[in-house]
């Protein structure tokens, strides 16, 4: 009997003492809060830790009636794929954890998916766009949109707005984001553009500092456009060491771009530049804008989409956690009840736009398409929504 007491006290993480116990509930983690993309996992947490405050100060996430405070266990997966696994297999083991949220990167996300589906462990990636993040992995989700179809709404917009027939990629050979963009891009661009062309098809290793025989290439391919799904840090550089080149030619890239340190790492370069992009806050409803003013507020800068993906991404695991009738003895029990109730939830109304999951664990929602405009700012340039969007399976 007192070994059931103890077990039912860690599994609700009760805190002990003389007053009355508080109850809690703890979900995991896994961001890039050092290495390469730093400053997307602090922006996540940020915006983690403000969605945990609103929470907490409603007294706390109702389940069967019974408060609970929210409690949050970050991990630093240092941008790096082992790290990050290593970070999901401990996070998976503790027994007070009833789900995880990031990683963000599609490199680690992949990774990490695997882990998080094999242990039955719930897992939300707020940016993750890669396919294979969450196929045949029901205990995966992701709040952002899939690569195909933002892959889709590239090239149909390029296509009609800039007129352009023969494109160059640029792509990072060991980012499955990166990978499966160009791929996606090149594909439905030989297919459905009239004459359309890939004349450059340019695969580079990670952490290159100087893209001059890469960038010698493409120039000379003279591409009408250029596509760049790379990581806002690497973007930043290449398309700097373009301009600096002589490169002409209209430049897009995709929800990889969209972070807070993208204009400040490029400059004057990347002004007039389009991505695709799951958020733009300048955009978007009345929620859309409340959050964007209480996190300036709280920061001192404006909210990118890893934040606003987070935001949603906390508000989502919040709401399943809420459609449960009670907590408690069995982690393996609640951790099921968490998935199923996240995969049943419908019209989810988040600053990212209004969703839900469909069987595969992806979102089905709108995509922006995004320009730096001459202040440096994302400003909304159109919206791509589910009706318009084909992609089998949906």
């Amino acid at each position: 009997m007192r070994r059931w007491i103890a077990a039912l006290a860690v599994a609700l993480c009760i805190a002990p003492g003389p007053a009355q116990a508080k109850q809690t509930i703890t979900i995991g983690f896994n961001l890039s809060m050092s290495g390469d993309i730093a400053g997307v996992g602090q922006s996540s947490r940020n915006a983690a830790e403000l969605a945990r405050r609103e929470v907490n100060s409603r007294g706390g996430v109702d389940i069967g009636g019974e408060k609970y405070e929210l409690k949050f266990a970050y991990r630093d997966n240092g941008s790096v794929v082992e790290q990050g696994v290593a970070v999901a297999q401990k996070l998976c083991s503790r027994s007070d954890v009833l789900a995880i949220i990031g990683p963000n990167s599609s490199k680690l996300a992949v990774p990490v998916g695997g882990t998080c589906n094999a242990r039955a462990t719930p897992m939300v990636s707020p940016w993750s766009s890669h396919p294979s993040t969450t196929r045949n992995r029901p205990w995966v989700f992701r709040i952002s949109f899939v690569d195909d179809m933002q892959g889709k709404v590239a090239v149909d917009f390029a296509s009609r707005t800039f007129g352009a027939r023969t494109v160059g990629i640029i792509f990072d050979s060991s980012n499955d984001h990166s990978i499966g963009m160009a791929e996606i891009f090149r594909t439905r661009w030989e297919s459905v553009v009239p004459d359309g062309e890939v004349v450059a098809f340019e695969p580079h290793p990670p952490m290159v500092r100087d893209y001059t025989a890469l960038l010698r290439r493409v120039l000379a391919a003279g591409p009408d456009m250029l596509y760049i799904p790379n990581n806002y840090n690497q973007a930043a550089r290449i398309i700097r060491q373009a301009k600096e080149m002589g490169l002409k030619s209209i430049i897009m890239g995709s929800d990889a771009w969209d972070a807070v340190d993208f204009v400040k790492l490029c400059g004057e370069p990347c002004l007039n530049l389009y991505f695709t992009t799951n958020y733009i806050g300048t955009a978007g409803n009345g929620r859309t804008h409340a959050f964007v003013d209480r996190f300036t507020v709280a920061y001192g800068y404006a909210p990118d989409t890893v934040a606003a993906l987070t935001w949603d991404a906390v508000h989502l695991v919040v709401r399943a956690l809420g459609e449960l009738d009670a907590v408690g003895g069995d982690l393996a029990s609640n951790r099921l009840a968490v998935r199923e109730a996240l995969a049943g939830i419908r019209n989810f109304r988040g600053v990212t736009g209004t969703m839900h999951f469909n069987a595969q664990g992806d979102p089905i929602k709108c995509i922006n398409v995004a320009r730096v405009n001459e202040n440096g700012e994302f400003a909304f340039v159109e919206e791509a929504c589910p009706e318009d969007i084909v992609r089998k399976g949906h």
